[in-house]
């Protein structure tokens, strides 16, 4: 049976539109984790 994490919490990337889960390597910084990816923070769209 595969290893699944269906426990981790998930946010919405505003560029996307596609939701990404929690990381090992945003663990102290979650709270204030915004894009899903490099590409989407690069491409963010203007406020």
């Amino acid at each position: 049976m595969p290893h699944r994490k269906p426990h981790l919490p998930t946010k919405i990337c505003p560029v996307c539109q596609r939701p990404f889960a929690w990381r090992k390597k945003w663990a102290r910084d979650w709270e204030n984790v915004v894009y899903c990816s490099a590409r989407c923070r690069r491409e963010k769209r203007g406020c």
